[in-house]
């Protein structure tokens, strides 16, 4: 049961008695005042309160006593449950109609926050849930198949990964979503799972038409979803390091890079040194992208074609190795590869 914080009563109190001109108390469901205009009085209990929830009614007191200030009490009551009492001292014909407001506004927050717990605790239970599948092997469990079923997902049945970046829950998409399940890994980044079909195809032109920001990286259709995954994941690793002009990437197609990028072929990494100089690790991924082209690179960088040969000498002498020379390039494209793996 939720019960508001000293604190967070003592805010309530504050922010109210602003506006009423009234003291005001706010018990907890043992009767104990949390929060009041008179400090003092904070932690005592408050015998109207005590009656109020034993009777579940409003109790009104009409004539000052050593125990009592004549005032209004009402129960807050939250899903049946009383959880403490709204007081407010005075004339009960003068204060009823404010004890009314404060007792609705101490309702409704204190239901926001148990909303806002309940949806921590879901995502919690869905991110523990989905690190469980994604390091799972072998065989699924009847109780993780019973789990994923909550999800809308049949551990029976072979499955693509969809692995997303730059993608913004904002945007259309977020509706085309409820039709597949959905894990976000973070706060830009989505996993599709897909079962009904073998091919993503129609939904990945859908998510690039609504977000066109996206880049998608999908895995192979297979039984185990956490393979699937980490295929999908290889491949986005592979499409963020070459930046190719497609959003889009398969594992099927770039199973090779994926290999390249975790092979250990030298102690020193070449491309590593570039990392300070974005503007050459630009053109580096650019020349590879247009197969050794200076003309095509000039043209895509929007640079002169002697600024072009500039860099790519700029290039060698950083990293000892040359773009123009084809063995060389492919050590650099490795290296690349390697720093996102």
């Amino acid at each position: 049961m939720f019960q508001l914080s000293e604190s967070q009563a003592q805010e309530i109190v504050d922010k109210m008695m602003t506006d009423i001109p009234y003291n005001i108390n706010i018990m907890n469901a043992d009767g104990i005042i949390i929060g009041s205009g008179r400090r003092e009085r904070v932690g005592t209990v408050h015998q109207g309160a005590v009656k109020a929830l034993s009777t579940g009614k409003m109790v009104e007191v009409w004539e000052d006593s050593r125990f009592e200030k004549k005032g209004t009490n009402e129960p807050i009551v939250i899903g049946h449950t009383r959880v403490g009492v709204i007081g407010i001292s005075g004339n009960p014909d003068e204060v009823r109609p404010f004890c009314n407001i404060v007792r609705t506004t101490v309702s409704l927050l204190i239901e926001q926050r148990i909303s806002l717990e309940t949806l921590a605790h879901e995502a919690n239970r869905k991110k523990a849930f989905l690190e469980l599948l994604l390091n799972h092997q072998g065989t699924y469990s009847q109780k993780l198949r019973k789990e994923a079923a909550a999800y809308q997902i049949d551990l029976l049945l072979k499955t693509v990964v969809l692995y997303i970046k730059h993608y913004s829950a904002g945007k259309k998409p977020g509706k085309l979503l409820l039709h597949y399940p959905s894990f976000a890994i973070d706060e830009d980044t989505q996993l599709l799972v897909l079962q009904n079909s073998a091919d993503p195809g129609p939904l990945i032109r859908q998510l690039l038409q609504d977000q066109p920001r996206v880049l998608i990286a999908a895995g192979k259709q297979e039984a185990n979803i956490a393979e699937s995954y980490r295929q999908a994941k290889s491949a986005m690793n592979v499409l963020l390091a070459l930046r190719p002009a497609s959003q889009v990437i398969a594992f099927a197609d770039a199973e090779f890079l994926v290999k390249l990028s975790h092979a250990t072929l030298s102690p020193v990494n070449t491309a590593a040194k570039l990392e300070d100089a974005a503007d050459m690790t630009e053109t580096l991924r650019s020349f590879i992208n247009h197969n050794c082209s200076v003309s095509h690179t000039a043209e895509a960088l929007n640079i002169h074609r002697n600024t072009l040969q500039y860099r790519l000498k700029r290039i060698q002498a950083l990293t000892g190795k040359d773009p123009r020379n084809l063995l060389q390039l492919f050590e650099l494209t490795q290296g690349l590869l390697a720093l996102y793996k």
